[in-house]
């Protein structure tokens, strides 16, 4: 289930193990990320990319989109 998080909720969520994924293309993601976040892009996204998170860890995910 989604929920939206402001940034101090993020600090403790990663601080507590949160996995932090961004979804952006692999050429704006190389351009510019949050330091320790994982890249799956969106349009890439499907079952065999969700098997690389680890399931008993929280994931949050983001997106920047400057347009």
């Amino acid at each position: 289930m989604a929920t939206r998080v402001d940034r101090n909720e993020v600090q403790n969520m990663l601080a507590d193990g949160a996995q932090l994924v961004d979804v952006l293309s692999t050429k704006e993601y190389e351009a510019e990320h949050i330091a320790g976040a994982i890249n799956m892009p969106l349009a890439k996204f499907g079952r065999e990319t969700a098997r690389q998170l680890d399931s008993g860890r929280r994931v949050i995910v983001y997106c920047h989109d400057y347009q």
